[in-house]
């Protein structure tokens, strides 16, 4: 073994000593593994080298506060932080590769423009919870607050209010609770509702199981409730009911594979017969070389545009519409092959794909004698429209490139061609369902460009985004590519007004401001007088306070 110099302990102090097992993920131990006895400000005290077992020791340590820190070629460095150190204390640390941990790590966003989030589930390993972090004028590193840590319980208030948004304007209070009863195990639980009315409802059960490297499994039920939105014949009150089941496979360091099904049930409060019920199944497979990635997806259903983050109950649920008098879920069959490429400060993906879409959602400001006309589902909150479009298949490519900034701030630039549904400009004015009729497909392409970071000095995390596309098309170019949400400008803010304990979360106001400038409206004349205007997103404001303990 080779030992740097110790502290020499203090007249009066006992000597103590540190000492522990270093393995890798599977449990083998590190013959030859570096480890060094770092003080607070991670300088370091003593270095030694692990035994044939594993083993390190530091004797004559000094009492106090300590970081262990262990290393080993081929894996990432693990530091264990704020170590007390008093007489004979045990550090046991795991060394994990990149691979690895990119698995425990947040999944990828839903979409591009979605803030980054700590309630993002996060899979956990049965040795440690880790969280990658790059020491200031060092490597990227491990940290773990050890493997007999305490499971966290988490609980977020959020009081927003919002507008331009279908079944969601208004005041909301969500109320949302994380649970890791296990390091292998996370249950999530939200619930959203407006105060003293009856509008909308929406809540979410979660829960999610690591099986280590086998993979994982998860289940999501989710329930929405929404009087306040009429359908046609005057009917009231959209229910909606998804249950949602996912298992990961993982073959290796080189294959993960990923299969499920989303179960759906659609209808009205008022015992309606008309009740669509829908199975949507999905699965992928992925190649890892290195820091490429070769895929291929299938998906049936398309994300819903307004939830932010998967923690929300509309994250699982498809978008309903109307279609000649019926309830219709808008979904499709889309397939695609991609290839990505990560590296420590860029990303770059390609995606070829072949989309068949059913019951495209198209939106609308109007008033309900235009509901009843066109056979929509109207929103008495926001005035809001919704109907089903005419179903189509298209072929195209979306590629994108993501790239680190200075002070941690990101920039992604983002393309795709495909089919959209446009609303061609009409000679006179005539009645809704014509209106309604004259939708149609068309090629388009899609242009977009986003910046994100933190603000150096007041903790604001911001997001800003612009995704332009023909200001006739009102749906998406490409709607399973990851840029295909939110177009035109938008802004999203989150300041933390008072940090938790922890520093993470605790008293925030958030902002959230879709299509700022208003693009993208097509406005038409009904033969009753009154106007529809047609829009891909209608502009749309959400702000609020959120309380993490």
């Amino acid at each position: 073994m080779l030992m740097a110099s110790l502290s020499i302990p203090a007249c009066g102090a006992a000597p103590a000593s540190v000492s522990g097992l270093v393995r890798d993920s599977a449990g083998i131990p590190q013959i030859g593994a570096r480890v060094q006895l770092l003080r607070p400000d991670l300088t370091v005290v003593a270095t030694v080298l692990t035994n044939g077992n594993g083993h390190f020791n530091f004797n004559s340590v000094l009492p106090g506060r300590y970081a262990v820190k262990a290393m080993g070629e081929m894996y990432l460095p693990s530091l264990r932080e704020d170590v007390r150190v008093r007489t004979a204390t045990i550090v046991n640390l795991t060394l994990n590769t990149l691979y690895e941990v990119v698995q425990w790590l947040p999944s990828e966003p839903r979409s591009a423009s979605s803030p980054g989030d700590d309630w993002k589930w996060t899979l956990r390993s049965a040795a440690n919870r880790p969280l990658l972090r790059w020491l200031q004028d060092g490597p990227l590193v491990v940290v773990s607050d050890g493997s007999g840590s305490a499971p966290r319980l988490k609980a977020r208030l959020i009081a927003t209010g919002q507008a331009g948004t279908f079944g969601e304007s208004g005041e909301r209070f969500s109320a949302a609770v994380e649970d890791t009863p296990s390091d292998s195990r996370e249950l999530l639980a939200r619930v959203d509702f407006a105060p003293d009315s009856d509008a909308g409802m929406e809540s979410m059960l979660g829960f999610r199981q690591d099986l280590g490297f086998a993979g994982s499994v998860q289940s999501v039920a989710a329930v929405s409730m929404h009087p306040e939105v009429d359908g046609p014949a005057g009917q009231q009150g959209l229910e909606e009911a998804v249950f949602r089941t996912a298992e990961t496979m993982r073959l290796g360091d080189e294959f993960d594979i990923e299969a499920g099904s989303t179960e759906i049930i659609g209808r009205f409060a008022d015992q309606s017969a008309d009740t669509v019920v829908l199975g949507l199944p999905n699965a992928s497979v992925a190649w890892h070389g290195g820091d490429t990635t070769v895929g291929y997806r299938v998906a049936t259903m398309t994300t819903n545009p307004a939830a932010s983050d998967e923690t929300e109950a509309g994250a699982w649920m498809p978008a309903l519409a109307v279609r000649s008098g019926k309830l219709a879920i808008e979904h499709g069959l889309h397939q695609e092959i991609a290839w990505q490429r990560i590296t420590n400060t860029s990303e770059m993906a390609v995606v070829v794909f072949a989309d068949n879409m059913r019951n495209p959602v198209v939106e609308a400001m109007g008033n309900m004698a235009n509901a009843q006309a066109g056979s929509a589902l109207y929103d008495t909150a926001s005035g809001i429209m919704r109907a089903a479009g005419p179903g189509f298949s298209t072929m195209g490519v979306a590629a994108s490139m993501q790239h680190d900034l200075p002070h941690g701030n990101q920039i992604r630039v983002s393309y795709a061609n495909g089919t959209a549904l446009v609303m061609p400009a009409l000679p006179r004015a005539m009645a809704a369902s014509d209106v309604l009729a004259a939708v149609r497909a068309r090629r388009s392409q899609t242009y977009a460009i986003s910046l994100s970071g933190t603000l150096e000095g007041t903790g604001t995390t911001w997001h800003a985004s612009y995704r332009w596309q023909p200001d006739d098309t009102v749906t998406e170019v490409a709607p399973y590519a990851l840029d295909a949400r939110e177009p035109y400008m938008n802004l999203n803010l989150r300041q933390v007004i008072r940090p938790a304990r922890d520093g993470v979360g605790g008293f925030e106001a958030l902002l959230d401001v879709q299509n700022l400038l208003a693009q993208g409206y097509r406005p038409y004349i009904v033969n009753d007088g009154s106007v529809l205007i047609f829009a891909q997103q209608q502009r749309g404001i959400r702000g609020g306070l959120a309380f993490t303990f």
